[in-house]
């Protein structure tokens, strides 16, 4: 066979055989589509750049383009840095978010408008930041709400907004997760408006940052309480009053600072931790009444109160962002997307697990070991 190309077309993509100034090809490792970025095999487009292996080395593609003698030598794709960016791709556009919580003002779907139609979803959280967006995607795509935070005010502003954006049903309610009492009267508000729960969204939380010598015990029980707890007893009251007798869906939303052991964070890693081992414990019991359970665990969010108050100076945000695989932060949207998608039928043998939707950004975000300096010794208090 003779010297590989990557300049093949889409039809031969499928077959993973090409041809190139009348020479056949074969694909070793896969390529871009032709027309595509990195899709020509033009070194130094896109993030793919093809390297030859032959001889005891490799080298760019470019240094050998005027060599001849390609004959029986086999390339493959390898990633590289290069001083210019990727064509834009569909597949990787944000869409669109604005900063503060206020309803979309464009909106196109991604997914069938009626994928929730009247279903009826009880989030908490629901009036501000990720959870005001969940409601509003919800909302969007058919889904009648029920939201639920601390402070009336808050949530009975985002229910005016979301339901003039949708023209869909929102009932504002008052009402603190950790306490049982409070979180039963809710529930039975939301079912004496709507008659069912189809859906939960655990979003509820609390944060901060503080070293863990310095975090009093009062904070840390505070965050646990919100976090954990707070998760538990609506789930446990939902099921209580209709999930055990007509199923329903669960998703709860996390985080991924356990996953490294973030600096600072150790009351809001230790509580996300735990709610994501009561996602897998739920799914397993309730499963068998037709209960799915899942968490979803967001990356550093643009637009969010957790971004403004944990992210630090903007200039210092925009450059760590700069290190993450994606090279940006995600939004609003794109994080009510995904949850949208776990709680709906497309998710339908979905439960039990763990979705990160950050970009790949736990793997290679900074952990500041010497931000812990900053906070000197004094202890935190809520």
């Amino acid at each position: 066979m003779g010297g590989v190309s990557a300049g093949w077309n889409r039809k031969s993509w499928r077959a993973g055989i090409g041809r190139r100034g009348g020479t056949s090809c074969l694909l070793v490792g896969g390529a871009s589509l032709q027309g595509e970025p990195g899709g020509r095999g033009d070194a130094g487009v896109g993030l793919w750049s093809w390297m030859f292996l032959g001889s005891g080395r490799s080298e760019p593609l470019a240094e050998r383009s005027s060599q001849p003698a390609l004959e029986g030598r086999i390339w493959f794709p390898v990633l590289l840095p290069s001083p210019l960016q990727p064509a834009p791709s569909v597949m990787a556009q944000q869409p669109p978010d604005v900063e503060e919580d206020d309803c979309l003002s464009d909106y196109h779907h991604l997914f069938c408008p009626d994928l929730l139609q009247d279903k009826v979803a009880f989030i908490t959280g629901g009036g501000s930041g990720i959870g005001f967006r969940i409601t509003e995607i919800f909302m969007r795509h058919g889904c009648h709400t029920v939201i639920a935070s601390r402070s009336l005010p808050r949530v009975t502003s985002a229910a005016e907004k979301l339901v003039a954006a949708t023209g869909r049903r929102c009932l504002p309610l008052s009402m603190d997760v950790r306490v049982p009492p409070a979180v039963m009267t809710a529930v039975d508000q939301a079912l004496k408006e709507f008659g069912k729960i189809d859906i939960l969204i655990n979003c509820a939380a609390g944060n901060f940052l503080c070293p863990a010598s310095a975090l009093s015990f009062n904070a840390f029980r505070t965050v646990v309480d919100i976090d954990t707890i707070g998760t538990f007893n609506v789930s446990r009251v939902v099921y209580e009053k209709f999930f055990r007798d007509h199923g329903g869906v669960i998703v709860n939303i996390t985080a991924t600072l356990s996953m490294r052991g973030q600096v600072l964070q150790l009351h809001a890693g230790a509580a996300k931790a735990a709610v994501d081992a009561m996602t897998r414990h739920l799914a397993v019991e309730w499963g068998p009444q037709n209960i799915r359970v899942n968490s979803l665990a967001p990356g550093p969010i643009s637009g969010t109160e957790g971004i403004r108050r944990l992210g630090g100076p903007q200039d210092s945000l925009k450059l760590k962002s700069l290190l993450s695989p994606l090279q940006r932060l995600g939004n609003k949207t794109e994080i009510a997307h995904s949850v949208l998608y776990l709680a709906s039928p497309l998710a339908s043998y979905v439960s039990g697990i763990l979705l990160v939707v950050d970009g790949g950004s736990w793997m290679t975000f900074p952990n500041d070991i010497k931000g812990l300096a900053e906070f000197g010794s004094s202890s935190a208090k809520l």
